[in-house]
């Protein structure tokens, strides 16, 4: 058995959180009063009773071995970007020790590895130097990024000047070509559009299955994981509450997410958010607004939002999305006021609808995420916020239906023969 190429042990990520408190009002003399005592008190470099220890990773031990292909799936918070900053040597370790055999490139969020004001030509030769590779070597892989990046045009602008869609193609392009050990892979290709991320997942099982390099891979799609990873690590609050193969990690995993949507939506706390609004619960209903356990396909539907607005704040320019994925991950469609062009503004109403005027979703579990922006900024962001059923129907009206695995939802179509 060959040796680990990656070794964690006893791994632990602490920060302190600080929690601002009311003080009554306090005078030039008692502010350095405090300060004079801070700089000769031993305890000042300890968390005060206004502040308390977080860890994002605590006591993580795995290896991975070359070629391996490791998922690493959790929730929003559970961690997962942390460990890939500190195995990418982004962030150091609170304790414990890792051992990387390997050149590593990573590809954790727009904009990493790339220096803004330098051109997409001088970042490929900067991102290849990082990484130990002499000139000649990025010159003979230099074509080969460009093409797959697709960013011919703007090769010598500034990325600074890129769109965010330009940013990750070039970034994963350079990543993936520049002969890495290891390829670690965070949640940034969603970034891209459906059909690179296509593109991509094609070259990192290329990269892995074909030319033995070692993948990490962060993913929320569970499909993605599923077609990709051989192994797959779940990370739940900072600790491993599974290693081993794909399927079962993420069976586990959906069974979890399961119960954490059965909490309400005012008592969860993993959402983020400036708190102009919070979602409060979700309903489903029929064309007379009665309430449904499930919808119905090929029937009317709506959905109902209902939200809380906070004090004093005026709901400007306010839009509402829902995303539906299926029960593995993959988003199915997407929901928003913004791409219908429907704007609105001082909204004091606390729900908000969707009518679907046929519903297209084949019988099955669909789990719904929940987003708001006022006036731009993020008002509420729920990942994985519920779930509905959906009851067979004859959607065509024929009173036929498609044979089984063609797909998770119908279109309204019709067959014209011409001559």
């Amino acid at each position: 058995m060959s040796e680990p190429i990656i070794r964690v042990e006893n791994l632990s990520k602490s920060y302190v959180l600080k929690h601002q408190q009311q003080e009554r009002y306090v005078a030039l003399r008692d502010v350095i009063s405090n300060k004079a005592k801070n700089i000769f008190s031993k305890s000042s470099l300890l968390p005060t009773p206004t502040s308390e220890l977080f860890y994002a990773l605590k006591g993580i031990n795995f290896e991975v071995n070359k070629s391996d292909r490791v998922g690493i799936i959790g929730r929003n918070g559970a961690g997962k970007s942390t460990l890939l900053k500190i195995l990418s040597r982004i962030t150091e370790p609170t304790t414990g020790t890792i051992t990387i055999d390997g050149r590593v490139a990573s590809l954790l969020e727009v904009g990493t590895g790339f220096h803004p004001e330098l051109t997409g030509r001088e970042n490929i030769f900067l991102n290849g130097a990082i990484l130990g590779m002499s000139k000649a070597e990025i010159k003979s892989k230099f074509d080969e990024i460009v093409a797959f990046a697709e960013v011919e045009k703007f090769l010598d602008t500034p990325v600074k000047r890129y769109s965010s869609g330009m940013y990750v193609r070039l970034a994963f392009a350079v990543a993936a070509h520049l002969e890495p050990e290891i390829l670690i892979v965070d949640e940034v290709l969603a970034v891209g559009d459906a059909q690179f991320q296509k593109k991509c997942l094609g070259k990192m099982e290329d990269v892995s299955k074909n030319d033995g390099r070692t993948l990490l891979f962060v993913s929320h799609n569970m499909a993605a994981i599923q077609n990709l990873c051989d192994k797959v690590i779940f990370l739940e609050k900072g600790q491993i509450q599974f290693i081993g193969p794909a399927d079962d990690a993420i069976k586990i995993y959906l069974q979890k997410s399961l119960a954490i949507q059965g909490v309400s939506l005012v008592d969860r706390k993993d959402r983020s958010g400036n708190g102009a609004i919070r979602f409060e619960s979700v309903q489903l209903k029929d064309e007379n607004q009665n309430v449904l356990q499930a919808l119905h396909c090929g029937s009317k539907g709506i959905i109902s939002i209902q939200y809380s607005i906070a004090k004093n704040a005026l709901l400007k320019n306010f839009n509402v999305a829902l995303g539906v994925d299926d029960n593995m991950g993959q988003r199915v469609t997407h929901f928003s006021n913004e791409v219908t062009n429907q704007v609105f503004d001082s909204v004091v109403a606390q729900c908000v609808e969707i009518h679907i005027d046929k519903v297209p979703f084949k019988e099955g579990r669909y789990t719904f995420t929940l987003f708001s922006t006022v006036n731009g900024e993020i008002a509420d962001y729920i990942l994985e916020a519920g779930s509905f059923e959906v009851e067979s129907g004859d959607f065509f009206n024929t009173g036929k239906l498609p044979p089984e695995g063609q797909g998770s939802f119908y279109v309204n179509h019709k067959f014209l023969i011409k001559d």
